[in-house]
């Protein structure tokens, strides 16, 4: 695919591209927006490069691609209700994202895609790896996709957020989304098939009873997690990463305690998932 006005390097022939020749802080041209979202599309998860972005900088590029949501669990900065803090240091007892996930499944409709800008890395570590859902779809027999796809998923935000809460000592009372998806889904712009489940939010499958749900969630969970299909991400101060959370997972890397790993992240709205057979 040409660009006219971005520089587009593709990581892996499968997934991850790095985007240069833009600056995320200044307000985008119709081409140069369409070219990114073309590229998210094309690589499902693309990363740029010393961006220093403020939070309304930050906010103002995620709304082009549509309205940001407020996380269930973690408050934002004051005025900033839109902005995730992502922070560990010393002190930390967990940090975000350290199992593989696509972010806030839970929700009836599920994010479209994340964008996170870190400020302060590690000497060395806390890379994020990214996993194609399409790939590891693609990868299955076609027994197992016709079983898949007429299966519905569970997911409950309460057991993860209530787990994180209970380490890090907040005892505020809340209530969590939990919502029934396809277990393979359709992607509304491109199509493609994804696998739509993960170890954090996903606690079952709809009419099956729990053994065999386990026994399924168990093969996807490992099945998904290959290195064939993934891209690990080094960061650099002011980097930012955009990934498409309807057919990518990813995982964080806590690998550098106790050194600090800081910056902030926006969510894109999505749209309810749903599965149309290929064929």
């Amino acid at each position: 695919m040409p660009y006219e006005t971005i520089t587009v390097r593709p990581v892996t022939p499968t997934i991850g591209a790095e985007i240069s020749g833009i600056d995320l802080g200044r307000p985008l041209g119709n081409q140069q927006f369409q070219e990114v979202h073309d590229a998210l599309m094309a690589h499902q998860v693309i990363f740029f490069r010393d961006q220093k972005l403020s939070f309304d900088q930050h906010k103002a590029f995620g709304r082009l691609f549509g309205d940001l949501s407020i996380h269930p669990n973690t408050k934002g900065p004051d005025g900033h209700p839109e902005i995730l803090p992502i922070h560990a240091d010393a002190n930390s007892k967990r940090v975000s994202g350290e199992r593989w996930h696509s972010d806030v499944s839970c929700d009836a409709e599920p994010p479209m895609g994340s964008i996170l800008n870190l400020k302060t890395i590690p000497t060395n570590g806390g890379d994020t790896i990214f996993a194609s859902m399409y790939a590891a779809y693609d990868a299955l027999s076609e027994p197992m996709k016709r079983f898949l796809g007429g299966l519905t998923a569970i997911h409950d935000g309460a057991p993860n957020y209530n787990r994180t809460n209970q380490i890090i000592g907040d005892t505020e009372k809340k209530t969590f989304p939990r919502s029934e998806h396809p277990l393979i889904r359709t992607h509304p712009v491109t199509g493609k098939q994804a696998i739509f489940v993960n170890p954090v939010f996903t606690t079952g499958i709809k009419d099956l009873p729990d053994a065999e749900a386990k026994a399924v969630l168990e093969f996807l969970y490992e099945h998904c997690n290959r290195p064939h299909w993934q891209v690990r991400f080094q960061w650099q101060p002011d980097s930012v990463a955009f990934w498409d959370n309807r057919c990518v997972q990813h995982i964080a890397m806590w690998d550098y305690f106790p050194q600090v790993r800081s910056g902030y992240r926006v969510t894109v709205k999505g749209d309810r998932p749903f599965y149309r057979p290929s064929h």
